[in-house]
């Protein structure tokens, strides 16, 4: 049955009573909202069920139990609301990958765009108690239960909303929702009502609002946004707003505007900016305002340079500004208002005009970082025991300084990329072990890094990634102990580099190639062993007449404190002496990270297991890899106490497979294809704690499997019958209690339990 493009707005629970032989129900392009509990119980013939393009944010544990036969079920494009209401949607949908394709979250805002079935269980929260999920009733779709609705108006002011209700009438011409808890505004939560002429959503928590809330609304006269916690607003969010009359967006925390914000409110009399945190406005923001009568732009920070000349000329010319708009600085400005200052007074000092050049595009937060000091372009993190980069940085940023933190992995998080302008990084004196591939990423404009007073072992071409432009390194006092000739690749611009204070002997052949800039080299303070390994580098310094400050031998004894450089080719020999750091092949696998006895391959492509993985390896990360079985040759790492193969391919385990594995304490097999388990497939591992084989689908457990697992305390199944006897869901059981259960149900062999 095609019920598509009608004005559905729920479907109640005994909606298909008597319609049992429906085998396929299309309900698109409505504006359901509500699915009652038990909405589709009648239908258990019924195959393939559409719902995309409508409503529904919320869908109860139980609809979809009377479906045996169900083999296409489409959601796409509805408002999914991904709380912990929703979680057992995601397992659903796991279990059933060809069914529920292109079922999307919309919110929360973290979650927007994600596949239901591909966010990890951890991440379906609810705030706050949450035993019973929202209910909901078809038949009274036409107003919220905590709103009045009269004449197309919906009041539901000061009711304790958290959300935008979703169920409203279509008719609808305005909505009050001020003096709530609403802190999004989700995409098009607006859109279907298509004669709003006002909406009223001040004084709430709003902090993020999707690009297209307002998309469609050309009746709309009326848009207060007041008193919320916006900080931008998103390119294009008044689009389409032809017919606006008044904005307020007063008492927010907005810090930029686009130059083209206001472009299609040609009708807009009434405009105020009161109390943000604007520091400079773009030229031409407001030329598309052509009935602007009143503009506040009073209480905003603005830095009067040579880029907000244009606003004086402005206000001048058009006296519309009402509420005393001021300067914050430069102080020979402070307090002065901006439409009586005279516009030769408006200057740019070179930290002013870093600043505000990029204004017009939101180039830059203006909002200095919690525990940093901002003066000029100079953002002071130093000393603020920071154990990360701060995430929010402002864009103007010429010189960041993080030295003297408690930073011990520099992530790949792309902050660099937000900052077009930096042009010096200091990170010494912190705890730095590990410096992700792509953590300077988009950091092509800076020229100094400063690495000096770490805990660096190793360090390689894949970690300067991103520092095409970078000028001057320094890697003082740290712990390296070689450096190979993929140590320095990408760097061609470096004219410094400071080795000074490390534990370097030897330095492969070739090491400096790259550094086609090079003019000045540190070596001193470093154990080199002087032999036939290191010959290269005594005529490689006389060669090139850089400066080095003349790095000594300190091996072999006859050559101890002798220049590098003034060593004789025939000296450096390797008769008893053919000691070198970096002759032990790879320290670690190319595809691969290594923070002393944890190596991580994660979500490499992975065929097969990458070769060189050192010895002593205690944790190994091969996540989200194409393995389709476990590695043989992980056998031969015996200090191993935790594997992650989660998210491959594997298709069956083998027996004996961690049997030499005494140490393990967590295996992580979640997420493959594995069907089945043989009996001996985890015989030794007597240490093992944690266990995870949810998102798999095993059918069943052979009895004596976990005979070795004597100190298992976590085991993470998927549904299936244990012995072929007793059926469990996919949880975190504790083993002893799930182990007494089992026993005692298993002697009944008709004992069924629970899907």
């Amino acid at each position: 049955r095609d019920l598509s493009e009608n004005q559905i707005l729920g479907i109640p629970r005994k909606a298909f009573r008597g319609i049992a032989d429906v085998k396929n129900l299309q309900l698109d392009n409505n504006h359901i909202s509500c699915i009652e509990d038990g909405a589709f119980r009648a239908l258990r013939d019924l195959e393939i069920l559409t719902l995309n393009n409508n409503n529904i944010s919320r869908i109860l544990v139980t609809s979809f139990n009377h479906m045996p036969k169900i083999r296409t079920l489409r959601l796409h494009s509805n408002h999914l609301y991904c709380d912990c209401h929703l979680a057992w949607l995601s397992d659903w949908l796991r279990q059933r990958r060809t069914i529920g394709q292109f079922t999307l979250c919309m919110a929360p805002v973290h979650l927007r765009g994600f596949n239901v079935a591909d966010v990890q269980k951890k991440e379906y929260v609810c705030p706050g108690p949450h035993s019973e999920p929202p209910s909901c009733n078809a038949n009274s779709i036409s107003c919220p239960s905590a709103c009045t609705c009269s004449n197309n108006i919906v009041d539901c002011r000061g009711k304790g909303l958290t959300e935008i209700p979703a169920n409203l009438p279509e008719g609808i011409v305005e909505i009050r929702l001020e003096q709530n808890s609403i802190k999004s505004i989700p995409a098009g939560a607006f859109t279907q009502y298509k004669k709003l002429k006002r909406i009223d959503i001040s004084k709430n928590q709003i902090s993020d609002i999707a690009a297209d809330a307002f998309q469609g609304l050309k009746s709309l006269t009326s848009l207060v946004l007041y008193g919320n916690k916006i900080t931008e607003i998103p390119k294009g969010l008044f689009d389409g707003l032809v017919s606006l009359q008044l904005l307020l967006l007063n008492a927010n925390k907005i810090n930029c505007l686009r130059v083209n914000t206001f472009q299609d409110l040609q009708n807009l009399n009434l405009l105020s900016l009161y109390d943000n945190k604007l520091q400079t406005i773009s030229k031409g923001l407001f030329a598309p305002l052509q009935a602007i009568q009143t503009l506040h732009l009073a209480q905003n920070p603005f830095v009067c340079d040579c880029h907000l000349k244009w606003l004086a000329d402005y206000l001048q010319d058009n006296p519309i500004e009402t509420s005393g708009a001021r300067c914050s600085s430069p102080r020979r400005l402070a307090n002065k208002r901006i439409s009586q200052i005279k516009s030769k007074k408006f200057r740019c000092s070179g930290s002013e005009d870093y600043r505000s050049r990029f204004s017009s595009e939101c180039f830059l937060d203006l909002v200095c970082p919690d525990k940093c000091r901002c003066e000029g372009t100079i953002v002071d993190c130093s000393n603020q025991k920071l154990a990360r980069v701060p995430s929010h940085l402002p864009e103007y940023v010429t010189d960041l300084r993080l030295n003297d933190n408690e930073i011990s992995v520099l992530e790949a998080t792309g902050v660099f990329k937000k900052l077009p302008n930096l042009r010096k990084i200091n990170l010494s004196n912190n705890k730095i072990k590990e410096v992700r591939e792509g953590a300077f990423d988009g950091a092509a404009s800076v020229q100094e890094l400063m690495l000096t007073g770490n805990q660096l072992e190793t360090v390689h071409g894949r970690m300067f990634r991103g520092l095409s432009g970078l000028k001057t390194l320094m890697l003082r006092s740290n712990l390296i102990s070689c450096v190979s000739n993929d140590t320095f690749v990408g760097l061609s611009s470096v004219r410094l580099l400071s080795l000074y204070d490390n534990r370097i002997s030897t330095i492969t052949p070739g090491a400096f190639t790259t550094l086609v800039s090079l003019s000045t080299i540190n070596l001193l303070s470093n154990p080199f062993n002087c032999n036939c390994h290191l010959a290269w580098l005594g005529k490689w310094l006389r060669k090139r007449r850089i400066v080095s400050g003349n790095p000594r031998c300190q091996k072999p004894f006859f050559l101890k404190e002798i220049p590098i450089q003034d060593v004789a080719i025939q000296d450096f020999t390797c008769e008893g002496n053919d000691e070198s750091s970096c002759q032990l092949g790879p320290r670690c696998p190319e595809q691969c990270t290594c923070v002393e006895t944890v190596v991580r391959c994660s979500n490499r492509g992975l065929r097969a297991l990458p070769r060189g993985i050192p010895k002593d390896v205690t944790e190994l990360y091969l996540e989200g890899n194409h393995l389709t079985a476990v590695p043989r040759e992980l056998s031969i790492f015996r200090h191993l106490t935790l594997i992650d193969l989660s998210n491959n391919s594997i298709g069956m385990l083998t027996n004996y497979t961690f049997s030499n594995m005494s140490h393990l304490s967590t295996l992580i097999l979640s997420y493959n294809r594995l069907r089945c388990i043989p009996i001996h497939s985890f015989n030794g591992l007597r240490s093992l704690r944690v266990l995870t084989l949810h998102g798999n689908d095993i059918s069943s457990v052979p009895e004596g499997s976990f005979n070795d697992l004597t100190s298992l305390s976590h085991l993470f199944m998927p549904t299936l019958c244990i012995f072929n006897y007793f059926c469990i869901a996919p949880i975190d059981y504790n083993t002893g209690i799930l182990y007494m259960h089992v026993i005692k149900q298993s002697k009944n062999k008709n004992v069924r339990g629970y899907d």
